[in-house]
């Protein structure tokens, strides 16, 4: 087994993580100069997105779990059966959600509430975005074979070649630079989805040059079911984690355009905006401390698993508090990089203040969560999220959020809440020590 190092893995994985979320923070940022509700029109169908691309995190989430525990017990192939397994999986499922999207965005974007110019930009945008969705899902599926081999700084230049291209032709098309004609949100589709064709074709040539074979797919012949059930086993559970996740922030975004005010909503596109590079840095030892852990439960070296999950956990709650107590002493001027927006502005400030709580608990979650999924423990994080996100996140958001009368204030306090008290249910797990039990890889 590879001598893996945390920050080894980890520094790439942060910078291909923050620059994956720039490309989101540009096409806001770009948009903002632009048109605000285009800004607030985007996120929003991006949330309905990601929500369709959850599919895909069943198959790209187990193969991480099974690849890293097959290279920890040095079974070369069957590692390679699971690459093969997934990138065909997510092409198939990435293909169906494409069409799906081409042919019912305006009824997906108004079912979560989009009304108005809203529902114009953002169903322009998921039509283009939407129809290409497919590039993501096998993206997905081959950044996870490459990592899980160790080489972390592979989708990390490649994601720093969609940066600049993304950046580059959002300026150039929004804004109608070069005697262009401004293309507004059209331009921002434009410049993702093209930027996503590169990043395919670049990390798939590297992918099937240094890592594995184009001859991987004859391992899919017979199907192999067995792979299949262990796939389905641990990539739903972890899916659907992913998924209510995702869900109850559609239903807090349409709680949010139903209920609360235009400053409102834009105050949130703009603070997830910021708040996403808060939480980079866990998101990445998170990632890191997956492959650790899946590598040393497949050697059997679960001790050595659990007092490395620790250590990680501690440099990632320390990491992002500090951002976020240094987010909140210049909130003011973070906020002022989207908007003149006297209210907006002061929404957005008072709600980097709140976050600070919010960041501990997700801190916990992103690095612990990640542990106990690269150890294969995956029912257990499902259930707190199942209870935690609908009772406390979502319940919550609109009992404080609109029952109360508390707006944004009382939507971000729920949202902390449910942070909060899942990482405590995580740490109580991987100190248990329960998970040392749910190896996937057998000795035969």
């Amino acid at each position: 087994m590879k001598n893996l190092r945390l920050f080894h893995l980890a520094w790439p994985i942060f910078i291909e993580t923050a620059l994956f979320m720039l490309l989101g923070f540009v096409d806001v940022f770009v948009l903002s100069r632009y048109d605000d509700l285009a800004a607030s029109s985007v996120n929003t169908a991006n949330q309905a997105v990601s929500i369709i691309t959850i599919v895909f995190t069943v198959i790209s989430g187990a193969s991480a779990v099974l690849i890293s525990q097959y290279l920890g017990a040095e079974k070369r192939e069957s590692a390679s059966r699971i690459a093969a397994l997934s990138i065909v999986f997510n092409f198939v499922t990435g293909l169906i959600a494409s069409i799906i999207i081409l042919v019912f965005s305006k009824n997906i974007l108004s079912f979560i509430g989009a009304r108005g110019k809203v529902l114009e930009f953002s169903s322009m945008y998921l039509s283009v975005v939407g129809g290409f969705l497919f590039l993501q899902a096998v993206m997905s599926s081959m950044a996870v074979i490459v990592r899980n081999h160790g080489l972390t700084k592979i989708s990390m230049y490649v994601t720093v070649g969609m940066n600049l291209i993304n950046t580059t032709l959002d300026i150039v098309l929004v804004l109608g630079l070069f005697g262009l004609p401004k293309m507004g949100v059209m331009g921002v589709a434009v410049a993702t989805t093209f930027s996503r064709i590169l990043g395919t074709v670049v990390l798939a040539l590297f992918l099937f040059k240094k890592v594995e074979s184009p001859s991987i797919f004859r391992l899919l012949k017979p199907v192999p079911f067995s792979d299949v059930r262990d796939m389905i086993k641990i990539g739903v559970p972890s899916a659907l984690e992913t998924f209510l996740y995702n869900l109850s922030q559609l239903v807090i975004t349409s709680i949010v355009l139903n209920y609360l005010s235009e400053a409102e909503l834009i105050t949130k596109t703009y603070v997830h905006n910021i708040t996403m590079f808060f939480y980079i840095f866990s998101v990445s030892i998170g990632q890191a401390s997956q492959i650790i852990t899946g590598h040393l439960v497949g050697a059997k070296k679960a001790d050595e698993a659990y007092s490395r999950g620790l250590r990680s956990y501690r440099y990632a709650l320390a990491i992002t508090l500090t951002i976020a107590l240094t987010g909140a002493l210049f909130r003011y001027q973070l906020i002022g990089i989207f908007t003149s927006d006297p209210e907006v502005i002061n929404f957005g400030a008072n709600i980097l203040l709140l976050n600070i709580v919010l960041e501990f608990g997700r801190a916990t979650n992103l690095v612990l969560i990640a542990c106990l999924r690269g150890a294969g423990d995956v029912i257990y994080p499902t259930g707190c999220a199942i209870f935690s996100m609908w009772a406390i996140s979502v319940f919550g958001s609109y009992l404080l959020a609109v029952v109360f009368g508390m707006g944004i204030y009382g939507l971000w306090i729920a949202l902390a809440a449910d942070e909060c008290f899942r990482g405590i249910m995580m740490i109580i797990r991987w100190k248990g020590g329960k998970w040392k039990t749910k190896r996937v890889v057998t000795d035969n």
